[in-house]
């Protein structure tokens, strides 16, 4: 299949703070609030935004982690252009996305259902980095709604099981820049590519998907997360061929 794996180049190491102990667990699905600020005193921007995140007391420890690990990982590799956060949650990604780069002007998070929360987030996190304000907008629409550009980089985090299909049939189709970290792949209704019987499942639908984006001319990069914050973490990024 001939799919491309990530240059060995440095990603920078997550910060160095309490939260690594096993008694912080990063996967943990509780709120964040002022009772975890200790735990984020460094200098670093993730820090920064953790402190910001506890304040607005709403947004689950995972979501913070996968948020950090999608975003800076896809500026390792896309820079520049709109940022388009499907199946966004509370939209931190495209916030992050935007402080990791400030050469992108705008971001548009999209969730068919947003948290009640995101607006709350969205305020802390323009509060800590007035330059956000305006910059990022939150859509409550189908994902198969959005009009994507060529020039825009298409992430989204655990949009469970066909959605994820969706996501990348958008980005395929606009020939637009596309990071997932797919969840929730289903072997009854998923295509596993015909490798069902060589590999598990899950792994045989998300190969099938790096496959399509090889079909359509995409260079291909596989990565993953740290598992400690999420057992689905594989994540794909691809980028168009050039015009």
């Amino acid at each position: 299949m001939d799919l491309l794996e990530s240059p060995a180049l440095p990603i920078p190491a997550p910060p160095a703070s309490p939260d690594a102990s096993a008694s912080y667990r990063q996967s943990s699905r509780e709120r964040l609030s002022p009772h975890d600020l200790p735990h984020f005193q460094g200098a670093t921007l993730f820090d920064r935004i953790a402190r910001v995140v506890c304040e607005a007391s709403c947004l689950p420890r995972k979501e913070l982690y996968e948020s950090w690990e999608v975003a800076r990982r896809t500026r390792r590799r896309f820079r520049g252009g709109r940022v388009v956060d499907l199946a966004c949650g509370h939209g931190l990604i495209a916030h992050m996305m935007i402080l990791l780069d400030d050469t992108t002007a705008t971001a548009l998070a999209v969730d068919r259902r947003l948290p009640r929360s995101a607006g709350i987030l969205a305020e802390a996190m323009v509060r800590g980095w007035p330059r956000l304000a305006g910059r990022i907008t939150l859509a409550e629409q189908p994902v198969a709604g959005v009009a994507v550009d060529s020039g825009d980089t298409v992430v989204s985090a655990h949009a469970c099981g066909g959605l994820t299909d969706d996501i990348l049939g958008l980005a395929i189709g606009a020939s637009a820049r596309v990071v997932v970290l797919p969840c929730c792949q289903a072997e009854g209704k998923g295509d596993l590519g015909g490798v069902g019987g060589w590999v598990d499942g899950a792994l045989a639908i998300d190969v099938t998907r790096a496959a399509r984006l090889r079909a359509a001319g995409y260079a291909v990069y596989t990565q993953t997360i740290p598992a400690e914050i999420t057992p689905k973490n594989r994540l794909l990024l691809g980028a168009p061929p050039p015009r």
